[in-house]
């Protein structure tokens, strides 16, 4: 079902950019990923909901009322907060759910790069078997080009200069600073940096970038590509959409005063 679902319709989306844009595989990922993206906006219209909410929670006279109620009883603050969520129609994943939706692209990627390169006979026989009949003829496109400036997509990147005795990994710096970029540039202001939330906020903006560069530094350069498309595509999309907190950049610089929400509940 994995394959039928999603690999399958993942490989035939990027061979045919690729038999469409004069066979450059480099070409078809930044395509494949501007595609994507279009595809998940509404659920970054969500993430932006989710962030405000959280942001204006804040700021929310009744939300500080509690917490001054209950700031010696972790537990009972934690029930009455995610009480708060409901009541106020905040989801507090809202944030997070892109990332997560990411994953499973990830991984479907991966593997659709990897069986689109196929260089053994059973490797291409098995690409043969995910291409949807009539619609591409695999024999015109194999084997792929998959040579993209200095990189080998199917193969992790490095960046081999002749006075150096080792390769740079050029990608996964890229994608380390602009995954880092990304979170802080999206991240909403904080009225209280030890808010859980913002905690939590705090904590992906340091994990997430290392992590996906770990994935850059370790797998195929053509996920590295997606990554590093997506992360740019991203800070444009929200840049665009007027959301993005250039402030979080600039260390030390005071969080934006969040606007006030009314108190009135969800009945």
């Amino acid at each position: 079902m994995w394959d039928a679902i999603i690999i399958t319709p993942f490989i035939n989306v990027i061979l045919f950019i690729y038999s469409f844009m004069g066979q450059n595989f480099g070409i078809a990922i930044i395509l494949f990923t501007i595609i994507i993206r279009l595809i998940t906006h509404p659920l970054m219209v969500k993430q932006i909901k989710g962030a405000q909410g959280m942001q204006n929670m804040q700021n929310d006279e009744e939300w500080k009322k509690v917490q001054e109620k209950f700031k010696g009883d972790k537990e009972k603050l934690a029930q009455e907060q995610m009480k708060y969520y409901k009541e106020k129609g905040i989801n507090p994943f809202a944030s997070c759910l892109p990332t997560l939706i990411q994953f499973p692209i990830i991984i479907a990627l991966y593997q659709s790069i990897i069986a689109s390169l196929a260089a053994t006979p059973v490797e291409v026989l098995n690409l043969v078997r995910h291409v949807y009949p009539g619609f591409l003829d695999v024999s015109t496109l194999i084997p792929l080009n998959s040579q993209f400036l200095w990189m080998d997509l199917g193969q992790p990147e490095r960046l081999n200069l002749p006075f150096l005795s080792f390769g740079i990994p050029i990608l996964a710096i890229l994608v380390v600073i602009s995954t880092y970029v990304q979170s802080k540039l999206i991240q909403p202001p904080s009225a209280n940096p030890k808010d859980q939330s913002a905690m939590m906020g705090n904590m992906m903006n340091i994990y997430m970038p290392f992590f996906m560069g770990y994935l850059a530094l370790t797998l195929a350069s053509g996920l590295s590509l997606y990554f590093l498309v997506s992360n740019l595509l991203g800070i444009a999309q929200y840049a665009m959409l007027g959301k993005v907190n250039w402030k979080n950049l600039i260390p030390g610089a005071k969080p934006n005063k969040p606007a006030a929400i009314s108190t009135k509940r969800k009945k």
